[in-house]
């Protein structure tokens, strides 16, 4: 399938819940794929259409891959698995012809005046004024990393980097989506910031990312201050904190399969 090229978007709603990729949403490990960040704003963007709550709000959000995710036309399945007063645990499910590619589970939370006991321990990064801007990142291929602007601070090690990133690009084409959803459209890339050994080296795709959030992001900036561990059996984790410009927002884990790159 030819990409589109000639878009300001990652996606193009096509009807019936179905969306072609464009160029913008190639991944980094084959350009016959999608990369997961776009595919988690997708996925995000649908559970907040499906029976919207101004009283929920999104306070975590779990991507399971099941496989490559084809760079072809997908589909989006919502559901609710468990109804609530307060509480509600709603599932969406990408499919690329008749496979099931991506699933994604949210807990909506009820929304209540905490403000007067509002904090947290993490500490900010740098502004993002304060950061330059970093290529880095550059060590990945793909329309997708290629859409986005990154700004690093100057002590990034293997295993350790903070970093911020925006696009410009919109997520749907067609459809309006939210800061969230397309917030957390760019949380993937939490992978690529402190990698441990270079991707022409070592392999290590994540096979989820979950989001905890202990309040709403804003654009257009997604800060990220990541640690990357990896095991002696070929497991690995990418911690994360998220933030914006106005701080900390909450947190992300991605598990990762670690091996070396065929023929080395």
């Amino acid at each position: 399938m030819t990409l589109p090229t000639d878009s300001d978007h990652y996606y193009l709603a096509l009807g019936e819940h179905r969306y072609r990729p464009t160029i913008h949403v190639q991944g980094a490990w084959s350009d016959r794929e999608q990369h997961m960040a776009p595919v988690s704003g997708l996925l995000t963007h649908a559970i907040e259409r499906h029976e919207p709550r101004d009283d929920l709000q999104l306070g975590r959000i779990t991507f399971d891959i099941l496989g490559m995710i084809p760079a072809e036309e997908s589909t989006v399945r919502t559901r609710t698995l468990r109804p609530g007063r307060t509480i509600e645990l709603i599932e969406a499910t990408l499919s690329v012809g008749d496979r099931d590619v991506v699933r994604a589970s949210a807990w909506r939370l009820s929304r209540q005046d905490t403000s007067a006991v509002a904090a947290t321990e993490d500490p900010p990064l740098p502004s993002p004024e304060e950061t330059t801007p970093w290529e880095g990142m550059r060590i990945w291929a793909g329309g997708y990393i290629a859409s986005v602007e990154f700004r690093a601070a100057d002590d990034a090690r293997a295993g350790r980097g903070r970093a911020w990133l925006r696009s410009p690009y919109g997520l749907v084409d067609g459809e309006e989506s939210t800061d969230l959803a397309r917030y957390v459209g760019l949380v993937d890339t939490a992978n690529g910031i402190g990698v441990r050994r270079p991707p022409t080296e070592w392999m290590f795709p994540n096979t989820d990312l979950t989001i905890h959030l202990h309040r709403a992001p804003r654009l257009p900036w997604v800060g990220m201050d990541g640690r990357v561990s990896w095991g002696a059996t070929g497991l690995g984790v990418t911690s994360t904190v998220l933030h914006d410009s106005e701080g900390p927002v909450g947190y992300a884990h991605q598990v990762l399969t670690v091996r070396p790159q065929p023929g080395r």
